[in-house]
Parts: C-alpha cells; sequence; structure tokens
C-alpha cells in the first residue's frame, strides 16, 4: 500500500488542534471579506457623486450630500478597523499552530529516533539526521505560518468576487473568470514540475549541515593537521551545489508569476474595454463600472501569490517527505514487556552459543558461551577486533543477537522491557561522552534527582572529587561540548562517578583504562577495587594489569573464546594470554 501524501499526513498533526484552525480560518475568511469592501465603498462613493440624491444610501434615509459622506466615512472605519483585527487575529492564530505542529513533529521525529537501534546511527552522520529534526521541519514552519491562509484567502477572494461580479454584471463576469482555468492549471503543472528539484535542494543542504556539523567536531583534527584550506575548500564546493541546486529551482518558480501576471492582464484589460463600452451606453451604471474594475485587480491580482504559496508548498512538501521519511524508518528492536525493577536484580549473565554479525560483514561474535555470576568480576581480553566491546553492545540491547540468547537472572533479554535491563547496568566506556554542562550535571545525568552530597560521595569513590575541587568553579565548572576542558583521565573519573551515583547491580568497564596515564590508571583501581564489591562487574580491557584479580578472565580472539580461568591458571598455560601478559611487562 502506498503511503499517504505528505500534505494529507502532515494535516494529521492538526487534527488536535482543530478548534485552532476552525478560528484560524474564520478569521482568514473574515479578514478577506472586509478587504475586499473598501472598492464597494469606492463605488458608492462614485455613486453619491454621480447620483446624489438618487444614490443607493439616500435610498436608505440619507438624503444629504455630507450626511451620505459621513456614512461612507464611518463605514471605511468600520471595515479597516475590522480588517486590521481579523489579521491580527489569524496572524497570531496561524503562527501559533505552525509553532505547536513543528513541535509535535520533531518531538515525534526524536522519539522514534531514540527508539531506532543502533546501526541507524552508525550508518548516518549527524549533521543529514539535524537538517531533518531542525532545517526540514522548520521549513514546514514557514509554510504553515502563511500557506494556510493564503490558499483560504485565495478561495475567498474568488467566490465573493465571483459572486458580485455575477449579480452585478453578469454579462461581464465571465471575461474576468476566464483566466482562472489556466490558472490553476498553470499552478499544478509548476507543482509537479518543482517536487524533484526541491527534493535535490533539501538533499544538498543535508550534506552541507553534515559536513559543516563534522568539521565543528573535529576542529582539534583539522588545525593539528594544518588542513584549514582543504576545509575550506570542501565547505566552498557544498555551499555551491546547494547554491545551483537552489538556483535551479528558483529559475523554474520564478517563471510562474509573469505567466500569471499575462493572463491577469487579459481578464482585466476584457473587463475594462467591454465594461466601459456597456458604461457609455448605459446598460451598466457608472458607480457598478469603478466597483467592477477595481474587483477584477483584486479577484486576479492575489493570484499571483500563488508562486510564493506553491514556492513554499514545494519546499514544505520535500522537506515532509525526509521528515515522514525518518518516521517510517522500522524500529527493528522490539522491546520485551516483562518487567524487571533494579533491586530484584541478582546479576547473574549468561552468554548461550551467542552468534552475531553487523549488517553486511562478516561474523564478529561466533558460538560464543559464557556465564558471569551474580556478585562476581569477570574479566575480557583480546586483540583488537576480537569482538568484546560488541559484548557490551549485546548485553544493553544496543543490537539483537543473530543466534542464542543472552539472559539475566535466567530470563531472556529480549522479553525484558529495555529500560529496565539499561537501568540494571553502569557503563563506563573508553569513549566518555560528557555534555555541555557542569561537572555536577554530568556526573548527575540519569540521576536527575540526586542531591550534592550524593554526587560528590560518588565522585569521592571515583577518585575525582580532589580534581573537581581545583577546577575554577568546583562542581559548577563547565565541562565544554563532549568535556573538552578537561583530561582524557578527568573525564573517565566522571564516567565512573556517573556510573557509581547510578549504583546499578551491574557495572560494565569498557576499555575504561585504555587512554589514561599511569597514576590516573592507579587512582582508578584503587575505586574500581572499591566499587566492584558486592555487584557484578565486566572488565573490558587491554591493560591486562588492571584485570589480574578478577574472579574469571576470558580470552577471545576472532569472535571466539580461545582460553579463560584466573590470571595464574591463564600464566602456567602459557597460551595467548600468557603471550600477551608478557608483550605487557617486556618480558618478550
Amino acid at each position: 500500500m502506498p503511503p499517504a501524501h505528505p500534505l494529507k499526513r502532515l494535516l494529521h498533526y492538526s487534527r488536535p488542534h482543530r478548534r485552532q484552525v476552525r478560528l484560524a480560518s474564520l478569521c482568514s475568511v473574515l479578514n478577506k471579506l472586509f478587504d475586499l469592501a473598501p472598492p464597494a465603498l469606492i463605488g458608492l462613493a462614485v455613486d453619491v457623486v454621480v447620483e446624489q440624491q438618487d444614490s443607493l444610501i439616500a435610498r436608505w434615509g440619507f438624503e444629504s450630500i455630507r450626511t451620505q459622506f459621513i456614512i461612507l466615512s464611518l463605514l471605511t472605519v468600520v471595515v479597516w478597523g475590522l480588517e486590521s483585527a481579523f489579521e491580527y487575529a489569524y496572524e497570531v492564530l496561524w503562527r501559533n499552530l505552525a509553532q505547536t505542529i513543528q513541535r509535535d513533529l520533531r518531538v515525534d521525529a526524536y522519539t522514534h529516533l531514540q527508539d531506532l537501534e543502533l546501526a541507524y546511527f552508525e550508518d548516518r552522520s549527524t549533521g543529514r539526521l539535524m537538517a531533518v529534526l531542525n532545517d526540514d521541519i522548520n521549513q514546514l514552519e514557514r509554510f504553515l505560518d502563511q500557506g494556510a491562509n493564503e490558499v483560504l484567502q485565495v478561495i475567498t477572494t474568488v467566490i465573493l468576487i465571483g459572486g458580485a461580479f455575477f449579480v452585478m454584471a453578469p454579462q461581464v463576469a465571465w471575461m474576468a473568470m476566464l483566466p482562472m482555468p489556466f490558472i490553476v492549471w498553470g499552478a499544478i503543472a509548476f507543482q509537479k514540475l518543482l517536487t524533484p528539484y526541491y527534493a535535490d535542494v533539501r538533499e544538498r543542504v543535508s550534506l552541507l549541515n553534515s559536513r559543516l556539523s563534522n568539521n565543528l567536531s573535529g576542529m582539534l583534527t583539522i588545525k593539528s593537521f594544518t588542513a584549514e584550506p582543504y576545509e575550506i575548500e570542501r565547505i566552498r564546493q557544498e555551499s555551491n551545489a546547494y547554491r545551483l541546486s537552489n538556483r535551479r529551482a528558483i529559475t523554474r518558480s520564478a517563471a510562474f508569476i509573469p505567466l500569471i501576471r499575462i493572463l491577469i492582464l487579459l481578464g482585466f484589460t476584457a473587463t475594462l474595454i467591454y465594461g466601459g463600452l456597456l458604461t457609455v451606453e448605459g446598460r451598466l451604471a457608472v458607480g457598478t463600472y469603478s466597483v467592477l474594475v477595481f474587483l477584477t485587480q483584486r479577484l486576479l491580482w492575489p493570484l499571483t501569490r500563488l508562486g510564493e504559496t506553491l514556492d513554499q508548498y514545494q519546499r514544505a512538501m520535500a522537506s515532509t517527505n525526509r521528515v515522514m521519511g525518518l518516521l517510517d524508518t522500522p524500529i527493528t528492536l522490539h522491546p520485551g514487556q516483562q518487567r524487571l525493577p533494579v533491586s530484584n536484580v541478582q546479576g547473574d549473565i549468561r552468554f548461550e552459543d551467542v552468534s552475531f554479525a553487523y549488517p553486511d560483514r562478516q561474523p564478529v561474535v561466533t558460538h560464543l558461551t559464557l556465564k558471569v555470576p551474580a556478585g562476581g568480576t569477570v574479566a575480557i581480553v583480546g586483540s583488537t577486533g576480537s569482538g568484546k566491546s560488541t559484548l557490551v553492545k549485546l548485553l544493553l540491547r544496543f543490537y539483537e543477537v543473530n543466534q542464542g540468547r543472552i539472559t539475566l537472572d535466567g530470563m531472556d533479554i529480549r522479553e525484558l522491557n529495555p529500560q529496565d535491563l539499561r537501568r540494571a547496568v553502569g557503563l563506563v566506556s573508553q569513549d566518555v561522552f560528557l555534555f555541555h554542562g557542569t561537572v555536577a550535571e554530568n556526573i548527575a545525568y540519569g540521576t536527575f534527582s540526586a542531591t550534592a552530597a550524593q554526587i560528590q560521595r560518588a565522585a569521592t569513590l571515583a577518585e575525582a572529587h580532589e580534581f573537581i575541587e581545583h577546577l575554577p568553579q568546583g562542581y559548577d565548572t563547565i565541562v565544554g561540548e563532549r568535556g573538552q576542558k578537561l583530561s582524557g583521565g578527568q573525564r573517565q573519573r566522571l564516567a565512573i562517578a556517573r556510573a557509581l551515583l547510578k549504583d546499578p547491580p551491574i557495572l560494565v568497564l569498557d576499555e575504561a583504562t585504555s587512554a589514561v596515564d599511569n597514576e590516573t590508571e592507579a587512582a582508578i583501581q584503587r575505586s574500581l577495587d572499591k566499587i566492584t564489591q558486592n555487584r557484578t562487574t565486566i572488565a573490558i580491557a587491554h591493560r591486562l594489569s588492571t584485570i589480574r584479580n578478577a574472579d574469571c578472565i576470558y580470552v577471545m580472539e576472532q569472535g571466539q573464546l580461545v582460553e579463560w580461568g584466573t590470571h595464574e591458571e591463564l600464566l602456567e598455560r602459557g597460551e595467548l594470554y600468557a603471550s600477551l601478559w608478557r608483550v605487557q611487562m617486556g618480558l618478550k
């Protein structure tokens, strides 16, 4: 079944706000009604001047010329006042509605994005996703701000003026209405013509955003390799591609208004000449002719704005397609329904005949079976690319196993609610991510209700309190984006403090000391000796010295377990682990 038209899907977001839509629509129609009244007032004025005591207003009981003009003046004030009031009302209503729909759409898109598995993000750049969440949704707001009002007012104009024409001068009306079918046909034709061009514009701006996002994140690398001229040229190329794509769209969309004006000229000229001849012949009143001339322009001229509205519409539909494409991305990670309160977790973990491969790649883990007893500490070691960190992603259900199963306290983790599963696990990864904010905010991330005393206690356990106290504002020091104002070891200790504050029954340390100096490693090791007590701990390590006291050490190679045992047992065996130990200790 083909997906619904993007406009229909966009309008779906207006359903909860039907009352506001109706009120805004009413204000748009009433504004146009009073906006079209001045030509009628001009016709009445001409009628007073020409007919005097026989004018239409005189028939209302006001025979004095002065009184008639006073009446006209009062009507003018009322009409212009109401027109302004309804214009203010529809502006406020439509713009607020656009903001509300923009918010709902962005929140829905972001919520869906968070539910997608990790592979989705690894296959797409942050800049391209930002372009959808920000630039594309903002494009929809710009259309909703004005587009709906413009369409309503054009329809109102056609109905009111068309009706007035046929009432006042049916013999002239058809000339004014003649261009309209051609204008509508031209609008539809241009819509089909512009669709692929605006789709290309949205793709180009996405690529440009992706390049800018990557460069801003990698500024240290750009500067250290003196690649500034190279990156400037790449930004220039992406910007130029975006400019050229826009130019192709603009060249075609800009042709719409001139073509419409030619059609308007034909209708206006026909009304002017034919209506004038009828007036000279006495078959049409002078006041009526004056109104017709003004109304013809008011009828046809707003149609030129269809070009701008059409342009906004096509840009909006191109953006809508991209946003809906994101929302249509299937969620392959199906959440389990079984709840598991953190307080009930014992921490017994088992990998049973687990196999896994990333999409379109060779298997990373093959028929792997291992167990982590509740409250125990196990280490997983092996050469780079052996599949160690992949086990963490599988345990947290960032990816689904292709074969076998992983259990927690005897329950298949696929049956568990993912939020409950992840609440039970405290992860300290080698790639520490700190948010732009204070030290305290980063430690309390995920445990948002933590008190200052609890934050400080977690930092003390992680051997981070001392260095935090020496920061310019202590716990209120801003760490910068991704924690760039701190050293690698400091970031690592904050990550440990964050995990400790969470107080999970299961602690996973994924290369937690891989990028720190010996002094920092010693500090981290002291904290780990304290925090691993009475909780299940999985330590993935490259530095074997940090895991020598583990209850069991598993050694992986090419996605398989090749040996396991305690540190002493593995050394006695003299196989892969012993070889790695000798290399790291400088004994080989």
